[in-house]
This record gives structure tokens, sequence and C-alpha cells, in this order.
């Protein structure tokens, strides 16, 4: 082979490891500050700030690498850290989360201290402290690491080519932005509908593949070869175990931090979903609880309570019940409240199509038993030829209800608390505005609207911003709902009386609930003193504002605190 060919194919080879490195730092950022985002719960900042931090990170490893004495050791070396990193980081952040908030309470079962004696401070308190922050300690770590490639493999370039290189960098970092984009690509359409830990093998094993090739062609100029080749040896076989097992001891550690008995757990496309179940005694029912990304949906023993005020004042206070659409309530509860009524059809719009699979049919997907209570909480509402089950993002969906001229005799919403951007939108004014136009003028809206207690200015941003979106009559309401603590709702009319004169007028509520009572519904619009005394100063929440999801983040950080994210 002449020279001029064999200079092109190391040329092509270095270019080719460069782009399929600056993929998986890429990939490798987007893990951390996805997982991140998840057990931390701020998921906004969290993500910016991992991305930021390993920016940062990057830059100080490609001054550090200066001092790496020999390009092509240093290089071999190099990749053997990120793939270690990259296939451990997030089962070691895992299980320090886990530890961090099982020990205070191993203490207390072993002390037989009292529940408002749970150890909590001191070096607890600094172990907690130190575990939140692990993941941007593996992130400075990583992005450390990954800096150092460019400058390495430029050297290695240039020792290859013999001569000073005029375009050196701009090639490594033409390489470096092409390979990136393409990793953006494959985590968006691939590794983001994998589990984690799989995604995480998968791209450590690009590292060492790289590692591999590199050391095959360079081989003359390699030092510590024997030890270089069993390490990656070595870490091919964690790679490969961690693929088939890091998901499994993942779950498991995430489901330490549940109080009750995890039994079953999955992961969708937008969320992770857990069940837990809890033993109250002989002859008395378990109580189911469902969880999505840690934070608790609905527990069998009082879901009925949440959910009849939810679709009963509602229902109750539009003129006819004959047509209902419901925005999110993928798990078929509120649903089957709405069913009661016996309308002529409901429209179910929820983003994930593998939850709603799951509400509706448990028995393809659950154990034998949680099936079975799934289904006599839902009372197989999903099966109900009356239901029409559209999976996709309300956003959008409702603008195709639009074009369709479809109206709706009540309209609810039953979405997640405002905890991440992407759900900020379903509680902005351009949202509200369009459910406006499909709602019947003789209808009502309601809408979950997080608590009141914990979440004061949120819950009043929701009210002012269905204001804001042109409905005559906003009111709001709460009551205590044993699982969830206080929690308020939101309830609005387009024409005509109030939603309040309107229950107000009623003889009683139309249909027999187990709970609720035409007074206990009134009473529910009762607040204290000067609660909505600041009304006025809280904004409104527009489209791409992010008000509700910043201050609903701020009050849940402040009031309830990230360590109990995942416990009862």
């Amino acid at each position: 082979m002449s020279d001029t060919k064999k200079f092109f194919w190391d040329d092509s080879l270095l270019i080719l490891t460069m782009a399929l490195l600056a993929g998986c730092g890429l990939i490798y950022e987007y893990l951390l500050s996805h997982y991140a985002g998840r057990v931390l719960g701020v998921m906004e900042s969290t993500i910016y700030t991992m991305i930021g931090l390993m920016i940062v990170a990057m830059g100080v490893g490609a001054f550090a690498a200066r001092f790496v004495k020999c390009a092509f050791n240093g290089f071999l070396y190099l990749e053997l850290i990120i793939a270690f990193l990259g296939t451990t980081a997030i089962l070691t952040i895992g299980g320090l989360i886990a530890i961090s908030q099982l020990l205070p309470h191993i203490i207390a079962e072993t002390f037989a201290l009292p529940p408002d004696a749970m150890p909590k401070g001191g070096w607890l308190k600094s172990l907690n402290w130190l575990a939140m922050k692990s993941p941007y300690f593996f992130g400075f770590l990583l992005g450390f690491f990954i800096g150092m490639e460019i400058p390495l493999i430029a050297r290695v370039r240039e020792i290859v080519h013999q001569k000073h290189l005029a375009n050196n960098l701009g090639t490594m970092y033409g390489a470096d932005y092409i390979g990136a984009g393409i990793g953006a690509a494959i985590w968006v359409t691939v590794l983001l509908t994998i589990d984690i830990n799989e995604a995480a093998a998968i791209t450590a094993s690009i590292n060492l593949l790289a590692g591999l090739m590199f050391m095959s062609r360079y081989w003359a100029m390699i030092k510590h070869k024997t030890l270089l080749l069993s390490g990656h040896i070595l870490l091919s076989l964690l790679v490969l175990v961690v693929f088939n097992y890091g998901n499994q001891w993942l779950n498991q550690m995430s489901n330490l931090l549940y109080l009750d008995k995890v039994v079953y757990s999955d992961k969708t496309r937008y969320q992770q979903l857990t069940f837990t179940e809890r033993r109250l005694g002989h002859n008395q029912d378990t109580v189911i609880n469902f969880y999505l990304n840690g934070r608790l949906q609905f527990s069998s023993s009082d879901e009925f309570i949440y959910h009849g005020y939810l679709v009963e004042p509602a229902l109750a206070g539009s003129a006819r019940q004959d047509n209902i659409l419901i925005i999110g309530g993928g798990d078929g509860l509120a649903l089957r409240d709405v069913l009661r009524w016996q309308p002529k059809q409901v429209t179910l719009i929820d983003l994930d199509e593998k939850l709603m699979s799951l509400f509706r049919q448990p028995e393809q997907h659950l154990p034998k038993k949680l099936a079975g209570q799934i289904q006599a909480l839902t009372q197989d509402s999903f099966a109900d030829q009356r239901v029409e089950v559209i999976a996709a993002d309300a956003f959008l969906a409702i603008d195709e209800l639009l074009k369709q001229q479809r109206y709706y005799d009540a309209i609810i919403i039953d979405l997640p608390d405002p905890s991440h951007p992407d759900l900020n939108k379903l509680y902005s004014v351009n949202f509200y505005a369009r459910i406006n136009q499909l709602l019947s003028g003789d209808g009502l809206l309601a809408i979950q609207s997080t608590s009141p207690y914990h979440a004061k200015n949120a819950f009043i941003a929701i009210g002012n911003t269905v204001e804001a979106a042109g409905f005559l009559h906003v009111e709001q309401y709460h009551d205590n709902v044993p699982s969830f603590g206080e929690w308020g709702w939101t309830i609005a009319a387009k024409s005509g009386a109030s939603p309040y004169q309107r229950l107000a007028a009623l003889p009683q509520l139309p249909n027999n609930h187990l709970w609720l009572t035409k007074n206990l519904v009134l009473s529910a619009f009762e607040f204290p003193q000067n609660f909505y005394q600041d009304k006025d100063d809280i904004p409104v929440n527009y489209l791409g504002s992010h008000v509700i999801y910043q201050l609903h983040q701020q009050a849940w950080q402040s009031q309830q605190g990230l360590n109990n994210a995942h416990l009862q």
C-alpha cells in the first residue's frame, strides 16, 4: 500500500473514531441528565445544570490533556475510564440514593425509635446531600475525561502524519459536531425507548470498540499491551453483565425507596410506573398505590375521594352529560366515574399508550393478583363501547377535535402535576382557550389543580390562567385526600350561572356517591381567611413562560423536600 493510501486510511480511522466518541459523549450527557432529572425531581433545571457542568468539565479536560505524555497509551486508558464510568455511574448513583434514604429507617427500626424521632440530621443529612449531588459528581468526571479525547486524537493524528497539520483541530471538531448530532438522533430514536442501563452499556461498548480498533491499528506504538488488552476484555464482560442485569439491580434499588412492597415496576417511553402493595391485616383488603416517576398518582384506599371531587361537581353542574371529554386519566378511574352518569360517548386523550394498555388489559401485563385488583378498581372502564381512546399529546390532539367541530357537555382534565416542562404547556392560557372552544355553553370544565397547601401559588396560578383563557366563572375547591393531604381542583363555566350556584340549586347530588354529598361539595369551595389575598400578584401562565412549572417546583422543594420524592 502506498504511503498516500496508508495516511488516508489512518486519517479516516481517526476521524471516524472521533465522530463515534463524540456521539457517545453526547449520549452520556443525556443519560445522566435524564436519570438525574428523574431522581432529583427538578427535571428542567437538573438537565440544564448537568449539560452545562459537563461542558465546563470537558473544557477542563481539554486543558489537562497536555499533561498526558504518550497520546497512544493515554487514549486507550482514557477509553477504559470513560467506558467504566459510563457503565457504572447510574447504578452507583441509584445505590447511593437508596442507602442515604434507607439508613435512617434502618437505624430507627433497629433502636425502636418513634416516627417523630427519625434520625435525619448530622452525618446522615450530609450523606443524603452527597447522594443527591452524586449525579453532578459523575457528570463532571465523565465530562472531564471526554474533554481529553479531542486533544489526544489530534496529537495522534500529527504523530501519524509526522508533521504539524494546519487544519488539525478544525477537522477534529468537525467530526465531533457531526458525531454529536448523530448521537443525539440515536438517543431520541433508539436509546430513549430502552432501559437506561442497557443504553449506558451499549454506549460504553462503543468506547471499548473504539479502543480495540485503535489498539489493533497502532499496536507497535502501544506500551503495556497486555494490561490494556486485559482491561478491555474485563470491562467488556462488565458491560455485558450490566446490559443483562443492570436494570434489574436499579429497579431493586429504586424499589427500596418505597415504604410498601413493590409488586410491579416498568418503564414506558415517558415515565416510570410502579405499583406497591400494603397489607393491613387479616381479612382486610390490601392497599394498592400507583406511582409515576416516584410520585403517588392514586391509592386504592381513597382514590374515590379524589376522583369524586374531580368528576361529580362538573357533571352535576353541567346541563347535559351526553358527550364527555377526559384529558389525561390514563388509569381509567376518572373514566369509570364518568360512565356512572350514563353518557352517550366519552373521549379520553392520554399521551402514554403503554400506560393505558396496562390499565385496559391488566391481565396481559400485570401479575394475576394485581391485575384482578386493578380490574376491580377500573371496573373495566376502557372496555365500554361508548369510550373512544386517543393516544396522543393532548396539546395537539385538541386541534383535531376543533377541526372536526366537536363539542362536549363537560370536560375533565386529569393530568399529573406540572412537575415537568413538557406538562407546563397543558396548564397554559393557549391550552385552556382551545378547551374553551370545545366546551358547550352550558357545560363545566374541571381541572386537577395540585395542592393548595403545599403549592398554594401554583394552585392559584391555575385559576388565574383559566380566567385569562376567557371563562366567565372560575372557582376553586379543596378537601383532604388522606394519601395526598390537602388537594385542590378548579372548575369553570363559559356562560350562565357559576359552578357554585349551579350546585347550590340542586336538591342533592344526582348520583349517590360513596363519599360526597351536596353540602360536603359546597363546603369545599370555602378557603381559609386571606387565602387569595395575593391572587392579583400571581402571574398567568402563558405558553413558554413556565410560570406554573416554576411555582410548583419552588413549592415542592421548599414544602415537601427532595428527600421524600419516593416515599409515602
